[in-house]
């Protein structure tokens, strides 16, 4: 018995996780929900990539996978680090307010 991917089923299972992510990015005020709602986003990007590499037996999908861990893991370090200048230079991680602000 060999163990198959279902691959239509990961395919739109990364649809609705990108959607969710995207969503999140979109609605969310708070800098800090709309960094998660990226890490949704390429979280399902690399699910896309799997499922598309096991179909056609290849090991690519894994490797763009880890590029895209790499890019992850790059983004949320810069991300966080923003983020904690941010609070501690306006006191709140609210996107509204410091849109408001000017200087």
């Amino acid at each position: 018995m060999t163990n198959t991917l279902p691959v239509l089923e990961s395919l739109v299972l990364a649809a609705v996780l990108f959607a969710l992510g995207l969503i999140c990015v979109l609605v969310r005020r708070n800098i800090v929900f709309m960094l998660m709602g990226l890490e949704i986003m390429l979280n399902a990007a690399g699910l896309a990539f799997i499922a598309a590499g096991a179909r056609w037996g290849s090991a690519d999908g894994q490797v763009m996978f880890i590029f895209i861990l790499t890019l992850a893991a790059a983004e949320v370090s810069v991300g966080l680090a923003l983020i904690l200048q941010m609070f501690q230079r306006f006191k709140t991680v609210d996107v509204d307010v410091l849109r408001r602000m000017e200087g």
